[in-house]
């Protein structure tokens, strides 16, 4: 019992020492951290473990003297803006003191096992002008080394399209980076990677890029098309080293076709090949050949039908053998595109010929327009417009019934003058008509009766 009595004398004793010295520790270690940070403090970036506040405003104020803010640009380029370029200070202290306050240093010994990252605003004051003034001066900005991001594009060539490699240039997004500047400035961050955060401004799409394959395997459709123009006399093919010349890739990879171009092609072969309006070599029912020009028969395409049509088939990737759209047409395709049906009108002779299928129908004398008042009927190749069935001719100071009328050029047609007992000869020079081809009654039923629209007349 004895030895009981002074085990536990002893035991008492040993705990009264060790919490007595405990408690001396945490009573020193707590006056330190009264007027110390706890260890594991940042501020602003800044370690201020166990440092007062004297030390840590004194150590920060420094800091303005020293500060550098570094840009790591690529190609290995580094750059710099100094506290003292931007005229740089910190105003801390009583900031400093607040937030020391606020540290509980009863609770020291929680504090070893965490660590405190503040962020103090308003310690740091700049020049506004400076900064922008030596930001805007980084050879970055330089327009001289600024090399523009450019998407990955395409050429052609005679295997197919290639794809040509992105530019991937050096331009920044400027707005962006000024802001991350201020931010680090503010916070005491002294390096600023712009590859890494990702500052650049880089091409959307690389050779590498879905899209861009997408759009290559379209472009080597298009123009694997092949269209075949036949026309009198020739033919003409289309295929792609005409057609890559109208198509184009816009920053989106849509593929664009222009139009404009594409019309003008077709315009271009219209000419070589159309006959409307144009001279013809005619062979008169005297034998003799005469050249007409004017007039509004013969073959025409219509080129925004054709475009179209011809983008489509690109489209498509169609090898094709085809005509044009065209608008009008005429008998034939030969180099005589007026056939073997056609009224003709030969104004020196006052006489008029219908052919129907190589064998003459009719003929006769007519009166064409009067040449004495400017009213002379046009030369020209023409098409019948309509036929009509008891028409009224009205123009200026008359009004007069006929029983057929057959309009090629505007108002001027052929119909019967019955109020005429005599045709051909040189009444035309003085005494024609409006400009119509007035004819016996006869002769225009004739003609009615066996016409149809769209049949050539020959004025000449």
């Amino acid at each position: 019992m004895e030895i009981q009595s002074i085990i536990h004398k002893k035991t008492v004793k040993v705990s009264i020492i060790f919490f007595a010295i405990f408690f001396a520790v945490y009573l020193g270690i707590l006056l330190f951290f009264s007027n110390h940070f706890y260890y594991g403090s940042v501020i602003n970036g800044i370690n201020v473990s166990g440092k007062t506040v004297d030390q840590v405003d004194k150590e920060i104020s420094m800091k303005s003297q020293t500060y550098t803010l570094e840009f790591k640009e690529r190609n290995g380029v580094k750059e710099q803006i100094k506290g003292t370029d931007i005229s740089l200070k910190y105003k801390t202290k009583s900031k400093i003191q607040v937030l020391k306050d606020s540290q509980n240093s009863f609770a020291w010994i929680f504090a070893i096992f965490s660590t405190k990252d503040y962020e103090m605003d308003g310690i740091v004051t700049y020049d506004e002008k400076l900064l922008k003034e030596h930001f805007d001066k980084l050879s970055c900005f330089d327009s001289k080394k600024i090399i523009q991001p450019k998407n990955a594009s395409f050429k052609y060539a005679d295997t197919g399209y290639l794809i040509v490699n992105e530019v991937i240039g050096n331009k920044i997004n400027s707005k962006l980076l000024y802001t991350k500047v201020v931010s680090a400035i503010l916070k005491g961050e002294t390096s600023i990677d712009l590859e890494k955060e990702n500052y650049y401004i880089n091409p959307k799409y690389t050779s590498k890029s879905k899209e861009v394959l997408a759009t290559k395997i379209l472009l080597d459709k298009y123009t694997a098309s092949k269209i075949t123009y036949t026309f009198t006399g020739g033919k003409e093919v289309l295929d792609g080293s005409t057609i890559h010349n109208w198509i184009d890739v816009n920053k989106n990879l849509e593929i664009i076709f222009d139009q404009n171009k594409m019309q003008n092609y077709i315009e271009e072969l219209d000419n070589n090949y159309n006959t409307f309006g144009k001279q013809r070599d005619f062979v008169t029912s005297l034998g003799t050949t005469v050249k007409v020009s004017g007039g509004d028969y013969g073959w025409l395409v219509n080129p925004t039908v054709e475009v179209n049509d011809l983008i489509v088939a690109i489209k498509n990737g169609q090898v094709i053998t085809k005509q044009p759209k065209y608008s009008q047409t005429a008998a034939s395709h030969n180099v005589n595109d007026i056939g073997n049906t056609y009224v003709e009108i030969n104004i020196a002779r006052q006489h008029l010929w219908f052919y129907k299928n190589g064998s003459l129908v009719v003929q006769g004398d007519v009166v064409t327009g009067n040449v004495s008042i400017n009213d002379g009927t046009p030369t020209g190749v023409y098409r019948l417009k309509y036929k009509e069935k008891d028409a009224t001719l009205i123009g200026e100071g008359y009004s007069v019934p006929v029983a057929e009328f057959m309009p090629f050029n505007g108002g001027i047609g052929i119909h019967p003058a019955t109020w005429r007992n005599k045709f051909g000869g040189n009444i035309y020079l003085t005494n024609g008509s409006h400009g119509c081809i007035n004819s016996p009654p006869s002769l225009a039923k004739t003609i009615y009766d066996n016409i149809d629209v769209n049949t050539a007349i020959v004025c000449y």
